[in-house]
């Protein structure tokens, strides 16, 4: 299960479009910065899964492309035993943005896909739309091709959100086996909530209609399997789970179509808060996201706005494309790396030949602070007392995002006056430092955070019941 919230750059206070949400995976999560890469004629990339996923499969070789992009990803160690490492998306360079959000197909589909399914899967789709493409048609164009020509490893029905600063498309991926998708654009006046992926009625009387994509055997499908015989083509009546708008879909949309209601344009605090909120974010929720998409940034200062785990418990910050690196704390650690629990970090394995007992991770990354960790540890102290600790948290973490927005966007100003008088290297120099001082000092907020609510919750909290605290949420 995961989240996603499109708004478009008409409704919001800054111009901007955004993309926001996170994955809900309880494996590890990593935050990367992927630098373009130059491959050779004949390269190949492994796709799909193997025998060892729920939903089984065979891996398969596909060519690679020539000139890849540069993208950042927050990447996972585990789902559904789909290989490592896994993505739901991120920004690319041009400013094309992407989330995965699961999307449950019918059940008679789910029984039809083949055991031995082969072609891309849903993180396979994600990366290759960060890695080729320049604007949102394009990824949803590349869905369809790379469909078309591999077919898709599901692991029960799946969806995506593809977005540039002028639109966003919801894309549909079907289970079964049978090639089957669909797609939806929203334009600069849409907001879409997805939690699952939705898309209810398509215009297929009008196949030149340019807000609707879908495979060619979509409705033939359907009516050779008896479901679909004339009217209105509802995809998710005929070919989801037959369940609309979710009630916390319905929740969020009408949250914020009330902003727009009432004359009033979304603020990036109202979006932090979509994805803060406890009525969507606890403990599931691996990380958080947020990119904001505007056509005139330049490719360096292009944003993403991180959290290590769901924001709750843990506070956003930038992370610039064209900064040089991360910092280790927020790099693959092996505190909930699937596979880990029986490598050591003894490199005396190496000398013996036994490589699959060697860690994966390295002794400095190791040796550093894990934000993840970090951010889980407040998370479960808040849990102790919700009503006592929650509160002066979200008090603390909105107060800082306030004015680090603010330092952001002149730091950005900034790096574009570097840019624009020729000083490049300097600008991308002064952008790392920034993004990177500004990780730790998240991080050190959330630790100095859990320090204290840890003392005090010795004290004033009574957990002698056994009881587990719960956060109010609607799903």
């Amino acid at each position: 299960m995961s989240y996603g919230i499109y708004i478009g750059n008409e409704y919001t206070e800054s111009g901007d479009a955004y993309l926001a949400g996170y994955g809900d995976e309880p494996s590890s999560h990593w935050l990367e910065i992927f630098p373009r890469k130059n491959y050779k004629a004949n390269d190949l990339i492994s796709v799909g899964v193997s025998h060892t996923a729920d939903m089984p499969g065979k891996r398969i070789e596909i060519p690679q492309i020539n000139h890849t992009f540069r993208y950042i990803a927050v990447n996972y160690s585990y789902y559904k035993g789909v290989p490592a490492p896994i993505t739901n998306g991120g920004l690319n360079e041009y400013g094309v943005a992407v989330r995965d959000i699961w999307s449950p197909s019918r059940v008679e589909l789910v029984n039809m896909t083949p055991k031995d399914q082969t072609g891309v899967n849903y993180s396979d789709l994600a990366r290759l739309i960060l890695e080729r493409t320049r604007s949102a048609r394009e990824g949803v164009e590349l869905i369809g091709s790379l469909i078309s020509k591999y077919g898709e490893s599901s692991y029960g029905g799946n969806s995506h959100i593809v977005a540039d600063a002028n639109e966003a498309w919801v894309v549909i991926q079907f289970s079964g086996g049978q090639g089957l998708w669909a797609a939806e654009r929203l334009s600069s006046r849409s907001i879409r909530v997805s939690r699952p992926g939705y898309i209810e009625e398509i215009p297929i009387n009008n196949p030149n209609d340019e807000n609707f994509l879908y495979s060619e055997n979509l409705v033939s499908f359907s009516k050779n399997q008896g479901w679909y015989t004339s009217g209105p083509f509802n995809v998710n009546k005929i070919l989801g789970d037959r369940k609309g708008r979710w009630a916390g879909v319905q929740w969020m949309e009408d949250a914020m179509n009330a902003i727009i209601s009432k004359g009033m344009k979304i603020s990036f605090e109202k979006i932090v808060w979509a994805l803060r909120t406890s009525k969507f974010t606890g403990d599931t929720a691996g990380y958080g996201q947020i990119v904001p998409l505007n056509s005139e940034q330049l490719q360096h200062t292009r944003v993403l706005w991180h959290a290590p785990i769901g924001a709750i418990s843990s506070t956003f910050s930038p992370v610039f494309m064209g900064q040089k690196s991360v910092p280790i704390e927020y790099s693959k650690h092996r505190y909930l790396t699937v596979g880990e629990s029986h490598r050591f970090m003894d490199d005396r394995k190496i000398d013996d030949g036994d490589l699959d007992s060697v860690s994966f991770i390295s002794q400095e990354i190791e040796s550093s602070r894990s934000a993840v960790m970090e951010c889980k540890r407040l998370l479960y102290l808040i849990l102790q007392d919700p009503k006592r600790f929650h509160l002066e948290v979200l008090e603390i973490f909105t107060a800082r995002e306030k004015e680090l927005l603010k330092s952001t966007s002149d730091m950005i100003k900034i790096a574009d006056l570097l840019t624009e008088n020729e000083q490049d290297e300097l600008a991308v120099s002064f952008l790392t430092y920034f993004s990177k001082n500004e990780l730790k000092n998240g991080l050190d907020l959330v630790i100095s955070l859990a320090d204290s609510i840890e003392k005090r919750s010795r004290i004033l909290v009574n957990t002698s019941d056994g009881n587990i605290k719960k956060l109010d949420q609607l799903w």
